[in-house]
């Protein structure tokens, strides 16, 4: 097929990248079990993992949603891309040449999101090759009087867009970029004249998303002639870049947010850059807009607020927090309660920092100096104690006109709190604050809480793992691949028509997931026995259909994550999500040190198969030795193959148990003859083979 990428170049880019770095880059990963890491799904919000990732074999799962598959899907659904786009995209990650059937591909709609995101590397080239040039003084001076170097400045990216009309868009042709890919990047628009740059005359901040790549830009106007009047001009929304779900500077604060389970949030470029010059590491700012869900999502999956024990903590556990900076004005207030109404978007506890004068972070740096910042974050105080201050303190207590008011103020904001364990707290407190009754107050806040029709939580009740409530998608769920899994698979777990939890279910189950995760634990003489027949559960033999469509038990030779593209192939998309399950299904197997073999090429041992300590930080945590996915099928230790043999054995027991009694009930439905003495030879090779199979077994363990 014209423009196919060959299949030996695919096979490269699958042996080469690396899914944990790709899944950790957006999600903070934990270890869970032998080669085994858990996380906050990114494809569906949730606040308990259900995100399973097992390097070794090159899969991905999520017991929420349903999703799962290779580091190709994972692309796929991330990047909203198609599976060659994705392949594309890693390649271009990993400076892989491809080739292509006859010639690359032509006449394919729009950009490829590779294309893009290269046209926006090139763009930052630019604007940076621009910020030394005469032209921008002004940016320079505007940079230069917030305390930046110019050390500070290349450090974060900044630059300059020229003034004239086409500066960028000739560049980029230079580079051979279209003027449609320029326009699909928001790097251009056509006007009467033609093609022109976007951002023109302006101080210019790349904004990444958190594994680096650049996706747009945010611009400060310099010049009074701006036809523009905005004071901060970004990138309009591209397939690239949503306002609503790019955090700047996220690329920067990744590895502390996730090291330190905190995360501040400011609300402008050059506050992003005093707080990391101050030595807070971990502050990001929103792009133009509000800091909405979204964004919540984006900092849950790193500062990965979870189930500890069981128990749904919330608060400043072990220092986790999430601090929003806001000026002390009015605007700052509206903007700490709309930060309010999504600190249920989080399980730790949000903290509100306003600084003295009402200064911003970047002018209380210039003012100050750094210590001030850090003394502006460390002193945060909890977002529920500034909302509820700040509504009694509008009224003057002392009088009892006021304290009415401060109560009928501040009970619909109590009642806000969803964790009832605080709404008693708070309305205790808030009631001495103002002097009030204190069941006044609280029979206001009932009623307010009723009015407002608020979900009731308890902060400290156990929850159920991997069954967090989802409500069905209002809108049409088609076309939302993820909400369409997300639905189907709720439909599956609500019925009430199909529950096992038996012997016979648990073996299948226990056999497949172990063919699938550690082929070569699989003595082949056995397997060689085995039939369709000798599988109750249509799921299971319907995979083991699947395996030996796939060409049966695997050579030694072959990459692990060949295997796995090899049997979900042969599945088809039907099986895909019972194959991506069973691969990361934990098995009751003693873990060994050093589990995962380290790949050719003078790799450690493998960090993913290790004992994790308790306690461990989340930075700390091993990782599996890159690529694992790469590494040729591992051979078995003697307990696995042991315990591959046991479930081997019970499945052709069975078997023949079914097939002796299936043949004598047939038997007993016939008349004598010809027919009814053949089904008695074989009831007797069938109880011949029992027998031989279990000489076999005792014969082995003597």
């Amino acid at each position: 097929m014209v423009g196919m990428i060959k299949k030996e170049d695919i096979e490269k880019v699958r042996a080469t990248a690396d899914l944990y770095d790709i899944v950790s880059a957006t999600v903070t990963l934990k270890v869970s079990g032998s080669g085994t890491y858990m996380g906050l799904c990114p494809f569906h919000d949730e606040k308990t993992p259900s995100f399973s990732v097992r390097p070794s074999l090159g899969v991905w799962h999520c017991f929420g949603c349903g999703l799962g598959g290779d580091v190709f899907d994972y692309i796929e659904h991330t990047e909203n891309v198609e599976f060659g786009d994705a392949i594309e995209i890693l390649a271009d990650k990993y400076h892989i040449e491809l080739h292509y059937e006859n010639s690359r591909p032509s006449g394919r709609k729009g950009s490829t999101r590779s294309r893009l995101l290269q046209a926006n590397e090139e763009a930052q080239r630019f604007f940076v090759s621009q910020i030394m040039t005469k032209e921008a003084l002004a940016a320079r001076k505007l940079l230069g009087g917030r305390n930046f170097s110019q050390a500070d400045c290349a450090y974060f990216g900044c630059g300059y867009a020229p003034r004239g009309w086409d500066n960028l868009v000739r560049y980029l042709s230079g580079k051979g970029f279209t003027y449609q890919e320029m326009m699909d990047a928001g790097l251009a628009r056509r006007g009467p004249r033609g093609v022109y740059d976007y951002l023109r005359g302006r101080a210019t901040w790349p904004i990444r998303d958190s594994a680096g790549r650049t996706l747009g830009f945010g611009a400060r106007r310099l010049y009074e002639d701006d036809n523009i009047p905005a004071k901060y001009l970004n990138t309009p929304d591209t397939e690239l870049y949503r306002k609503n779900q790019v955090l700047y500077g996220i690329d920067l604060a990744k590895k502390s947010i996730v090291r330190n389970r905190r995360v501040v949030i400011v609300e402008g470029y050059t506050d992003v850059m005093a707080c990391h010059l101050a030595g807070v590491d971990n502050a990001v700012a929103t792009c133009g807009t509000a800091f909405g869900e979204e964004h919540a999502k984006i900092v849950r999956r790193l500062i990965s607020d979870d189930a500890l024990g069981g128990i749904q903590l919330v608060g400043p556990v072990n220092g986790s927090r999430v601090i929003f900076t806001f000026d002390g004005d009015a605007a700052g207030q509206k903007a700490a309660l709309h930060a309010f109404s999504l600190d249920g978007s989080f399980l730790t506890q949000t903290f509100v920092a306003v600084a003295r004068e009402n200064l911003d972070p970047c002018d209380l740096r210039i003012k100050y100096g750094d210590e001030a910042v850090r003394s502006l974050v460390e002193g945060a105080t909890p977002l529920y104690d500034f909302v509820i201050d700040t509504a009694v303190g509008m009224f003057d207590t002392q009088y009892t006109t006021g304290r009415m008011g401060a109560i009928k103020a501040v009970a619909p904001v109590i009642a806000q709190i969803r964790d009832r364990s605080l709404v008693d707290m708070y309305t205790r407190k808030t009631a001495r604050r103002i002097g009030a009754d204190l069941d006044l107050l609280a029979r206001e806040v009932r009623g307010a809480r009723r009015s407002l029709q608020v979900r009731d939580e308890d902060a400290y009740a156990p929850r159920r793992r991997f069954q967090e409530p989802r409500r069905r998608p209002e809108a049409n769920p088609y076309a939302d691949p993820g909400a369409r899994q997300a639905l189907m698979s709720q439909d599956a777990a609500n019925q009430d028509y199909y529950r096992i939890d038996d012997s016979v279910f648990i073996c299948e189950q226990q056999f497949i997931g172990l063919l699938i995760q550690l082929p070569r634990a699989i003595d082949p003489t056995f397997f060689d026995k085995l039939c369709d027949e000798d599988f109750d559960v249509p799921l299971f033999r319907s995979l083991y259909q699947a395996v030996m469509a796939a060409g049966g038990l695997p050579e030694a030779d072959v990459p692990q994550g060949l295997w796995m593209h090899n049997l979900t192939k042969a599945a088809g998309p039907l099986l895909q999500s019972a194959i991506n399950e069973l691969a990361v299904m934990p098995l009751p197997l003693p873990q060994a040190e050093n589990q995962e073999p380290a790949p050719a090429g003078g790799f450690g041992p493998g960090r993913g198969g290790g004992q994790s300590s308790e306690g461990q930080g989340v930075g700390t945590q091993e990782q599996p030795a890159p690529n694992a996915a790469a590494v040729q099928l591992r051979p078995a230790r003697p307990e696995e193959k042991q315990y591959a043999t046991e479930l081997l054995v019970r499945l052709l027991d069975a078997g023949y148990m079914r097939r002796i009694a299936a043949s004598k009930r047939r038997m007993n439905q016939l008349p004598d003859g010809q027919e009814k003495f053949d089904l008695l030879g074989q009831i007797t090779r069938f109880e011949a083979a029992r027998k031989d199979l279990q000489d076999q077994i005792y014969n082995n363990a003597v």
